[in-house]
């Protein structure tokens, strides 16, 4: 049995792993009973936040039919989001609990920043493809999307925040008109903020949840929603624009999904493990981000509206 991350007809169940530490005694099935209604209240409160089954604006967004203005405003307000990130990130990293968690979360952040992930066994060959010396050069087109940082090449150009910019440069904007927190609304920084105190948090049950839940709403649909809308609008009117940060983000948020099951699985078994603290910093951070997605949403409203 493996386990499942989507969100409608699917819940989150016991993994193989767990039942193989059952069958070698080192959990009981007592533990095991809990740990499976655990993840029942998890499904329910994180699973099917009203976010993550049914995103208003990214389901609008998939037709294509945003603007030029609303588009615009949409990627200032998701730089703001993708820049503003990697301070949460780091405070992540810095409080993260064991060695094991902060390599997990530096994983994410270094990736981030420009460390190509790199595919088990490709350290040591002396076979370089054409493909293998592009993801060395960091074309976001075909780096890969798992593997490690650890062992990976730094390039300036493999940066997520760079593929944003390439985004933002064929709709007019540069560098200096995203990413700063004085390009985000209320709404905007009320979501980063709230990453920062939530998925930084210096409480491991608080930034467990909220971890859990940010990496499952990454991997419930939005990215492929946004892809869709923005594949459109390159077709029909901007055939010239770069979508490599949306397209590659789609493929990757399933695998940062499974490591934050693999990571629950471990903390969830230790004596300090707070249930309610972790339900509680998912719930935070998926209302935070619904009041993200609720800001994007009223603006595109309130353009039809005049």
């Amino acid at each position: 049995m493996t386990f499942l991350l989507t969100t409608s007809s699917s819940r989150l169940t016991i993994s193989s792993r767990i039942e193989e530490r059952l069958r070698q005694g080192e959990l009981t099935q007592d533990r095991v009973d809990e740990f499976r209604d655990f993840l029942v209240e998890v499904d329910r409160e994180f699973m099917q936040h009203r976010i993550i089954t049914n995103n208003a604006y990214t389901r609008w967004f998939r037709e294509g039919r945003a603007t030029d203005e609303e588009l615009v405003y949409f990627i200032k307000q998701f730089s703001v989001f993708s820049n503003q990130f990697l301070i949460a990130a780091l405070q992540k990293v810095i409080n993260s609990p064991t060695l094991q968690q902060s390599r997990a979360s530096r994983e994410i952040l270094l990736n981030e920043l420009g460390v190509i992930y790199r595919k088990l066994g490709q350290v040591g060959s002396s076979r370089v493809t054409q493909s293998q010396e592009k993801d060395r050069e960091g074309d976001p087109e075909l780096v890969s999307t798992e593997g490690t940082v650890d062992g990976g090449i730094c390039r300036f150009q493999a940066a997520h925040f760079e593929w944003l910019i390439g985004v933002a440069e064929g709709l007019g904007l540069s560098y200096a008109d995203i990413g700063k927190r004085k390009h985000g609304s209320p709404t905007t920084l009320h979501f980063c903020d709230e990453l920062i105190r939530l998925y930084g948090s210096a409480d491991p049950q608080i930034a467990e949840g909220a971890s859990f839940a940010v990496e499952n709403w990454a991997a419930a649909g939005f990215w492929q929603e946004l892809e869709d809308g923005l594949t459109r609008i390159k077709q029909t009117r901007y055939p010239h624009l770069r979508l490599a940060f949306f397209t590659w983000h789609n493929r990757v948020e399933a695998q940062h999904a499974g490591h934050t099951l693999e990571e629950l699985e471990e903390v969830y078994f230790k004596p300090d493990f707070d249930r309610t603290k972790f339900i509680q910093g998912g719930r935070e951070i998926l209302d935070a981000i619904a009041v993200f997605w609720d800001g994007l949403n009223s603006y595109q409203l309130s353009v039809i509206r005049e």
